[in-house]
């Protein structure tokens, strides 16, 4: 079975439940998303989300008395498959591929499954679409940059976490595009996603393309996100708000977008 992002989904376990018994072993692949753009800049990645989504799609799995084992792999879905038709013992006998919605699925848009099936051959390939409606854990998708450690963000997110079980995308869209490293940048964002971590909160993040609006679309694409949260200065300071970046994040994604204002005196500073 290969999937990514949708590896916990209900809908992917309730097929492999259905399918595989009790003497079937089940190998779960993850393939690691890689974003276009931007670079994670905290150890804890995307590898590491994967790999917590791939131990619940485990414990599951046994739990309903299927055996199975799996990896994080850093290779995509396609060259995944190949690896494991050459070197899984015993042989693979079908391959499943979870995927989101033609609308929301990377994977889809690059014609992964059909490459997959091409490199398969003779082994059969079956296609799963997840169900949003259906899936538990929800992406939220956090753009700031030198609000990242305002506190009524960081309040934010926690309370957001404590109303259901989310995992977070931080995105930092680069202060100076013209500079090939941005430190204060990057300090910021590790402490604010240390402090998230240390409250229990599932976070990773990026330094992203210098446009805001630019960065969070090309999070969209890249990744399955339920809800946005964008946070700026209040109106007179910030750039984001006369561009209307919130209004346009609401018109473009058709998703929910919240917006958390910080002055400038909540901000905490970077060490």
């Amino acid at each position: 079975m290969i999937a990514n992002e949708t590896v916990a989904g209900r809908s992917l376990l309730d097929t492999l439940k259905e399918k595989a018994g009790s003497d079937d072993l089940v190998t779960v692949i993850c393939p690691v998303n890689e974003p276009r753009e931007g670079y994670v800049v905290y150890e804890d990645t995307r590898r590491a989300a994967a790999g917590r989504r791939l131990e619940k799609t485990l414990k599951a799995l046994r739990a309903a008395a299927i055996p199975a084992h799996g990896f994080v792999v850093d290779n995509g879905p396609v060259d995944a498959a190949r690896d494991a038709l050459a070197q899984l013992e015993p042989p693979v006998d079908e391959i499943v591929v979870s995927t989101h919605t033609a609308e929301r699925s990377g994977w889809l848009n690059r014609d992964v499954v059909e490459q997959v099936r091409k490199a398969a051959g003779a082994v059969p390939v079956e296609h799963i679409v997840a169900d949003p409606a259906s899936e538990v854990e929800k992406n939220v998708l956090v753009v700031a940059n030198e609000t990242v450690l305002g506190r009524p963000l960081l309040a934010r997110i926690r309370e957001r976490a404590g109303q259901g079980p989310a995992s977070f995308l931080v995105v930092a869209p680069q202060s100076d595009p013209t500079q090939r490293a941005h430190p204060d940048a990057e300090r910021r964002l590790k402490r604010a996603l240390a402090e998230l971590r240390a409250a229990g909160v599932e976070a990773h993040g990026q330094i992203a393309h210098p446009d805001p609006f630019t960065a969070a679309m090309e999070a969209v694409h890249d990744e399955r996100i339920d809800e946005l949260i964008v946070s700026t200065f209040p109106g007179e300071r910030s750039g984001w708000l006369r561009r209307d970046l919130v209004g346009r994040l609401r018109k473009e994604t058709g998703l929910p977008v919240e917006h958390v204002v910080v002055d400038a005196g909540e901000t905490a500073v970077a060490s």
